[in-house]
């Protein structure tokens, strides 16, 4: 049968026009914006938080790994996707953050899931999964995605985490789950308190490093190292290789056996193609330049430190840092949006944080630091933020 020309053609996604006119009213619709190379504008937006991604012994690093092994991994890593390269970055990494071992990712997205997924899989019962209100969302995704009940605890409270846990009746594995230092606000997650409360009640803590990884802990170790919790039995860890180590990737850490587990149960990883060759040089030449040089994590956190106080000293409402993150409000959304294309039209790239991305419904800039930035940066910085922000009526 010839088509009907008569009538214009089905289109079963005309809804997605509504639905980006509701966003576009609300202030939060999302675009693109290509960043070129060699861009001229202050970047307070990045996750670099130690300013490696451009270091000529990382990118060099990079270069060698493709010349030598090729642009991509060729596959998964239990098919032909791991090299000897993966395996130095698995066993130099565990060794700097004080773990057993290390099982490196695509991402630290996949990471998570994998370690959040895997380790609620035990057989007979999925067991309890106990997630901060502020986790991440590749964290919260991983407990929708297991066969674990999910109990959403209040936000840095180990309180609450601690009723949660003495609620359950089930018989299989409990899981705390929790971000070190959060994304949003910066702010740093009772760590020592919920080992305790996991200690007390038989359950396992998985800890996302991800914003502590190079920035927290003696030399940039991590916030679990930090905090003695590094190695237990008891703790898992993920970290990201795009943040404070300039590359791109994610890595679980923890005991040899969880490890293990995870190379035969992890979907994320059994099924996705390995870290490319070029990534994994790159962090692995990033790890090594941190252990060289441990003084770019306190540097990091004293400059956090410095522009959060002279923020507030302005009068702006901004988090405390307790890593590279320091967020500002903004009375709305779209005032949000408007102080960053400000910035931006200013020559500073900030980051612009509205809701779903923030648990609380409070519009925000997001600003990071990087280790390498200088004091009239920092100062340029400053006086922009101030100039530019919006009206509080």
């Amino acid at each position: 049968m010839a088509p009907d020309t008569t009538r214009p053609p089905h289109d079963p996604f005309a809804w997605t026009a509504a639905a980006l006119d509701a966003r576009r009213s609300a202030g939060l619709l999302r675009t693109l914006t290509p960043r070129t190379a060699g861009s001229p504008l202050l970047d307070l937006a990045g996750n670099d938080y130690l300013g490696l991604s451009r270091h000529p012994a990382v990118t060099a690093a990079a270069a060698e790994a493709v010349r030598r092994w090729g642009a991509g991994s060729g596959g998964s890593r239990l098919v032909t996707g791991s090299t000897t390269l993966h395996a130095e970055l698995e066993a130099e990494l565990a060794d700097f953050c004080g773990f057993e071992a290390a099982l490196v990712l695509s991402s630290g997205y996949t990471a998570n899931l994998a370690a959040v997924t895997a380790l609620t899989n035990a057989p007979g019962d999925a067991g309890l999964l106990v997630s901060d209100a502020g986790n991440h969302a590749s964290l919260i995704d991983g407990c929708r995605l297991s066969r674990a009940r999910t109990a959403v605890s209040a936000h840095a409270d180990p309180v609450a985490v601690a009723k949660e846990l003495a609620a359950y009746t089930g018989r299989g594995p409990a899981l705390v789950v929790t971000d070190s230092v959060f994304s949003v606000d910066g702010d740093a997650a009772p760590l020592g308190a919920l080992a305790k409360v996991c200690a007390q009640a038989g359950a396992g803590l998985l800890v996302d490093d991800a914003h502590g990884l190079g920035v927290l802990g003696e030399g940039g170790r991590g916030a679990l190292y930090a905090t003695g919790l590094a190695g237990r039995p008891g703790t898992v860890a993920t970290v990201t290789l795009s943040k404070a180590l300039g590359s791109q990737g994610g890595a679980v850490l923890g005991p040899a056996r969880v490890i293990a587990h995870l190379v035969n149960t992890a979907r994320t990883f059994i099924f996705d193609t390995g870290l490319a060759p070029a990534a994994t040089g790159a962090a692995l030449a990033a790890l090594r330049l941190l252990r060289r040089e441990p003084g770019r994590a306190a540097r990091t956190r004293a400059l956090a430190a410095g522009l959060h106080a002279r923020l507030t000293a302005a009068g702006l409402e901004a988090a405390r840092p307790d890593a590279a993150v320091v967020s500002v409000r903004a009375p709305s959304p779209h005032a949000a949006v408007d102080w960053a294309a400000a910035l931006r039209a200013a020559g500073v790239h900030a980051g612009c944080f509205r809701p779903p991305s923030v648990p609380d419904g409070v519009s925000r800039l997001r600003l990071t630091v990087r280790g390498d930035l200088t004091e009239a940066e920092i100062d340029r910085a400053v006086a922009l933020v101030v100039a530019t922000a919006p009206h509080r009526g």
